[in-house]
């Protein structure tokens, strides 16, 4: 069991990943920089703790043994929530459908994975493991973190801070990141190419293509 200092800092570190992920996006205009700094940085701390404690990868939620179960529950939500995208972008004219959705697709489950053991593991689960608050706060303040992580574009924050309720309940009773994270990280990529008319692709990889 982690002692409540280590989750102290695991929840610090969450807050610093979110400072930079504003340096790096919104100041610097460096979002894989940001992504490669996350994911080593990141890497080598699960790497470590699974060394140190083996349970640990089960505590926060990397297991497939209740997979299917999970699938079962979120996919509804997901159905919902990619009509919903489509009709809005309908409505809005938004939708702007590319091949680079494709690479988006493949990749982004994986940074989604990662968001989620950030926010629901080392965030929200480490503040359960306190005994201190109620899983409403719980639930409210994780996702309202969410939301706000997708600052200035208001279609992302409110979006992000809806899911972000259901991924919360959802992980609080079942602690799984492997469906949340390919739910968050496939339902991430058609929202973008047909609410909100960004290409995570361009943003990330433009500069291999103006080469």
């Amino acid at each position: 069991m982690r002692s409540i200092n280590l989750r102290r800092l695991e929840i610090i570190a969450v807050g610093l990943t979110a400072l930079g992920k504003f340096l790096f996006y919104d100041v610097l205009n460096q979002q894989l920089i940001f992504i490669l700094i996350m994911f080593i940085f990141w890497g080598v701390y699960i790497t470590k703790r699974i060394k140190q404690s083996p349970e640990s990868l089960r505590e926060w939620g990397f297991r497939i043994d209740n997979f299917t179960r999970v699938l079962k529950t979120v996919l509804p939500y997901g159905i919902v929530a990619i009509v919903a995208c489509v009709s809005i972008g309908m409505i809005r004219d938004t939708i702007n459908i590319h091949w680079h959705i494709i690479p988006i697709l493949l990749l982004y489950p994986i940074f989604g994975t990662l968001q989620q053991f950030l926010l629901m593991a080392l965030f929200a689960g480490n503040l359960e493991s306190t005994g201190r608050f109620s899983k409403v706060f719980i639930i409210i303040i994780t996702s309202t973190l969410f939301g706000l992580l997708h600052y200035p574009y208001w279609w992302l924050v409110v979006g992000t801070f809806l899911l972000a309720i259901l991924y919360s309940i959802i992980y609080l009773r079942e602690r799984n990141l492997y469906v949340l994270g390919v739910f968050h990280g496939w339902l991430g990529a058609i929202f973008y190419y047909t609410v909100v008319e960004k290409d995570p692709f361009i943003e990330v990889f433009g500069w291999l293509i103006r080469q």
